[in-house]
């Protein structure tokens, strides 16, 4: 079966190029553009896509703010969020935000394409390429953090609980996706951060990052 996209992007000459990129694998379908955040949730409500490509840096409705429109609005279509490396900042508001995963602007039509799939599965997408950089933006972001030199492995349960945080769920929300009580979800979490050695769950995420956890 197809996956069908929404390409979100402001510039014409990019939103064009990824098309005709994604138009070379008979495994994805563009339905629908949108050049800004505001157009987005019409055009999810009229082609129903099964993943958002989603720029950040756009004029009229950024993507930080289009992440939290389809959280209003309960929209779960999984989203992509396309990045350059200096954006290292706006992608971590936006995973917070939600977002499933990252890509590079210049992406590989192979990794393009299996990064579409891979969200549309229901899994959290890290590009390696991006870690490092994106952690190096941390002396700004959050310049106490540090990464522990070893950490506790995770359970199955609770690296799936991990994904969910990544994601930008929050408790409740993870308990009703995992058919799980709220005190259940809070224990984990808490252990998750135990065996982490982090105070919270961006620095989790962040560690989660770091150290593949998430791949």
């Amino acid at each position: 079966m197809t996956i069908k996209i929404l390409l979100v992007d402001d510039q014409n000459l990019v939103r064009a190029g990824i098309k005709s990129l994604l138009g070379l694998s008979e495994k994805v379908s563009v339905v629908a553009e949108a050049s800004d955040g505001s157009e987005v949730l019409a055009k999810v409500e009229a082609t129903e896509p099964d993943v958002i490509l989603l720029d950040l840096s756009m004029p009229v409705m950024d993507g930080i703010a289009t992440l939290a429109a389809l959280n209003q609005a309960n929209i779960a279509t999984p989203v992509v969020i396309l990045t350059t490396f200096d954006d290292h900042e706006l992608v971590l508001r936006g995973l917070k935000a939600g977002a499933k995963g990252y890509l590079l602007k210049d992406v590989s039509l192979d990794s393009l394409i299996q990064a579409i799939e891979t969200v549309d599965n229901g899994e959290t997408l890290v590009q390696p390429a991006l870690t490092e950089r994106l952690l190096q933006g941390l002396s700004t972001i959050a310049p106490e953090f540090e990464l522990p030199a070893a950490i506790e492995a995770l359970t199955t349960k609770e690296t799936e609980v991990l994904r969910l945080m990544a994601s930008g769920y929050s408790n409740k929300e993870i308990s009703t996706a995992l058919f799980k009580s709220e005190g259940t979800v809070k224990n984990h979490v808490s252990s998750i951060l135990t065996k982490l050695g982090v105070r919270d769950r961006t620095r989790a995420v962040l560690l989660a990052i770091e150290k593949g956890l998430l791949s």
